[in-house]
């Protein structure tokens, strides 16, 4: 009996991951606000009870970063209400798609031509209200 158990808690949590990776693409999130499933009080209710994905012991599973990103954003009404039309999620795929070309790994390139200017600061050209108590 406790081997069914585990057997049925590997299952939920496979099916569970899959369906929080999925939540990674745009499209997908377009597909379930035209489905409707967004109009649903218990499908948001599973929305947030999948929230525990987000802590660190069940996020190492997860491939795809966005998901979790998306997971939060879906908890609220204005970014459901948002995914609605192609043109927002065509706006949203294209902002993901540049987060993964430029923001998530600076190209060596681009690190490398940066000039390196040894002198230090002149006194003076910074706030000091920014670092003052």
């Amino acid at each position: 009996m406790a081997s069914q158990n585990i057997e049925e808690d590997k299952r939920r949590f496979q099916l569970e991951l899959e369906f929080v990776q999925c939540l990674a693409n745009p499209w997908y999130l377009n597909h379930l606000a035209q489905q409707q499933y967004f109009k649903e009080p218990a499908f948001i209710h599973y929305l947030e009870y999948l929230q525990y994905w987000k802590r660190p012991e069940y996020a190492k599973f997860v491939v795809y970063p966005h998901a979790l990103y998306f997971l939060d954003q879906l908890q609220h009404a204005q970014f459901r209400d948002y995914i609605t039309t192609s043109e927002n999620t065509q706006e949203v795929h294209r902002m993901q798609y540049y987060h993964w070309m430029y923001l998530r790994n600076p190209s060596k390139e681009s690190k490398d031509n940066q000039p390196v200017d040894p002198t230090p600061a002149p006194p003076g050209t910074f706030d000091q209200t920014a670092i003052s108590s």
